[in-house]
């Protein structure tokens, strides 16, 4: 597997998103799968605010989120633990950096944001099989450092099931699927960086385990990747606390 980030002009309120991947993208190949990370989408689309105050990022995550949290231990490290999206995250992914003054959201719908770039880039390259995917940073409990993870994808499925195969001595695999969306997502936000880097974009190539697909995901299909609260293996602790209702749609 090569992944490889590229280097854009630094994204502004205003820019255009496809001209953007015009002017930075390389020619692609078959199978090759693009990675944009969701902060140059949500830029393109408008979806920031000026306001960085305290009082409104507060409001936002409350208005973003579909479940929050708001406790002292962790506001005390300026982190609101919010479910967006299925997705255990941080203030509901709103973010200042690289946002020049601005609070940046997640795109308004990642998955149709995904789809959209999915089929610009298979036209514009005359491409069978590509995929995209939209990622953020994100971290995990008990463990330092920030890592990729995808928030939406197209051409490709996102899971392998292993369920029901058998390991190198023959035992039955009960429970493990391989989530290939997030493994690629943290590939290519370790080679885009956290900084300065100036490369929300990346390519990965000969990755021989995904399989494509030609079609979006369905609303079904997305909602293979997640689990409900209860359904989860933390659900001790994640049913343990008493979440407030955000306004984010679920």
């Amino acid at each position: 597997m090569i992944v490889k980030s590229i280097r854009t002009k630094k994204v502004l309120p205003g820019d255009n998103l496809y001209s953007l991947l015009d002017t930075s993208l390389p020619k692609l190949k078959e199978k090759d799968i693009i990675v944009v990370t969701s902060k140059i989408v949500s830029i393109c689309e408008g979806n920031v605010d000026p306001d960085t105050s305290e009082e409104n990022k507060h409001r936002l995550i409350r208005k973003e989120s579909e479940h929050y949290i708001e406790d002292k231990r962790s506001l005390r490290f300026g982190f609101t633990i919010s479910i967006k999206e299925s997705i255990l995250i941080a203030n509901a992914g709103i973010d200042e950096s690289n946002g020049n003054g601005n609070l940046i959201l997640w795109p308004k719908d990642p998955h149709k944001s995904a789809k959209n770039i999915w089929k610009y880039l298979k036209k514009k390259f005359s491409l069978k099989n590509l995929g995209v995917i939209l990622t953020d940073s994100h971290i995990l409990p008990l463990r330092w450092g920030s890592r990729g993870i995808g928030l939406s994808w197209c051409g490709f499925f996102p899971l392998t099931n292993y369920i029901g195969t058998p390991d190198i001595f023959d035992r039955n695999l009960r429970v493990t699927k391989r989530n290939t969306l997030d493994g690629l997502s943290a590939a290519a936000v370790i080679v885009m960086g956290e900084g300065n880097e100036q490369t929300p974009l990346a390519i990965i190539r000969d990755v021989p385990f995904v399989e494509f697909i030609q079609y979006p995901p369905s609303k079904k299909e997305i909602e293979k990747l997640r689990f409900s609260l209860e359904e989860d293996v933390y659900s001790p602790l994640l049913t343990s606390v008493t979440w407030k209702k955000g306004g984010g749609k679920q």
